[in-house]
């Protein structure tokens, strides 16, 4: 990592990282704006056209702090489309983990590019994509749980697409604590407050019977790897994990309190989430993004040996783990078809409704539209499309 200073108020972070697969090079910015007032309070809503984020007060020791503020990293080719000759499309990912299978294979294998795209994977936390969703920012972004409460508080967005319709999350305690009940006075790492995870971790205190708001204290980490840091320092007593995550916390002693795999709950990952007015004034674009995304999504569905691969690259783990992975944790959460009905659209809603403490929400046709999804899969399926190796 290099840090260049270009004037009292610029900062770049640069990372160049080689792909073990092509051996193809992105190059990871990050580029800081300091801001006059030093207002941290809104640093969400300084995400600026060319791919970077503006932080109040942000000094050089940058690289821990970044992560704990939840900055833009840019994802972009190193040989780039020539300007002009594709649409781009600025797109907010939570991680990089099998929640975004769907998109980065289908930047990889090139169908974006063929519907005439050219797509920006931003890392950015869960809860901030959401903003900078709303402020025009991304025009999609990837979140599933996390995407629900500013829909159910009356952002004008709409779920058109999910990858999965199961949590892909466990809960893993220090060894000592034997039950979720265990728990109180404890405290709990997520990646973001408002997150999935946190979500998720809220509903099952309720159901053994703790106040989430005050018999826990959860903590926001930000990335897996800094989670699992945590509870391996002991900043938390307990954290909210993802594979491959949860294969070093096994191995390493750590109590598995909860798989919400097996849970009854409805938890979208890996969805399509956009603006209403994106919808109104670029349904053609929008087709075209969901497109390239269904052929990653049967990628995955339909071509195991192929996808363990990219499992590999993406969670950095060997071939043998990422095999597991796929068996026994993607290919097992994911929807039979992108969509999903509305009993299962309602039992997504249900559990955040509780968190939020709202009576009711708004009719599920304001929240899910799955027609442009639909579309697509009709026409795949007419043309008997096949993903290739």
């Amino acid at each position: 990592m290099s840090i260049v200073t270009g004037s009292n108020h610029l900062c770049r972070v640069g990372v160049k990282r080689r792909d073990s697969d092509n051996w193809t090079i992105w190059r990871e910015t990050i580029i800081i704006r300091r801001l006059p007032g030093k207002r941290m309070s809104r640093m969400d809503q300084r995400i600026m056209r060319v791919g970077f984020i503006g932080l109040g007060g942000m000094g050089r020791p940058m690289a821990i702090r970044i992560l704990h503020a939840s900055v833009l990293l840019l994802f972009l080719p190193f040989a780039r489309l020539q300007e002009g000759l594709a649409e781009t499309v600025k797109i907010a990912i939570p991680s990089t983990t099998q929640a975004v299978l769907p998109f980065t294979i289908a930047r990889d294998k090139g169908y974006y590019r063929a519907e005439g795209l050219d797509v920006e994977l931003i890392l950015v936390s869960a809860p901030i994509a959401s903003r900078a969703l709303l402020s025009g920012d991304v025009t999609v972004a990837t979140v599933g749980g996390a995407g629900l409460p500013p829909v159910l508080r009356g952002s004008p967005f709409k779920f058109l697409f999910t990858t999965y319709n199961r949590a892909m999350f466990w809960l893993y305690a220090k060894s000592e604590i034997r039950d979720v009940k265990a728990l109180k006075g404890k405290r709990v790492g997520v990646s973001g407050i408002g997150s999935g995870p946190d979500s998720l971790l809220r509903e099952i205190l309720r159901q053994n019977g703790l106040d989430p708001n005050r018999d826990v204290t959860v903590l926001s980490l930000g990335v897996m790897p800094t989670i699992f840091s945590g509870l391996q320092s002991g900043i938390v007593d307990a954290a909210m994990l993802a594979p491959p995550v949860t294969f070093k916390a096994h191995e390493s002693g750590f109590r598995e309190l909860v798989s919400f795999p097996k849970q009854d709950l409805v938890e979208l990952q890996g969805s399509v989430l956009v603006r209403d007015a994106s919808l109104q004034s670029d349904a053609a674009q929008m087709e075209k993004f969901l497109r390239g995304t269904y052929k990653g999504f049967l990628h995955i569905k339909d071509n195991r040996a192929a996808t363990i691969p990219f499992i590999a690259r993406y969670l950095q783990v060997n071939d043998r783990v990422a095999a597991t992975a796929y068996d026994q944790v993607v290919r097992p959460a994911m929807t039979q078809d992108g969509t999903l009905s509305a009993e299962m659209q309602a039992k997504a809603v249900e559990h955040v409704l509780k968190r939020l403490d709202l009576k009711e929400a708004p009719p599920l046709a304001k929240i899910f539209d799955f027609s442009l999804t639909r579309k697509v899969m009709t026409e795949l399926q007419s043309k008997n499309w096949r993903s290739g190796a």
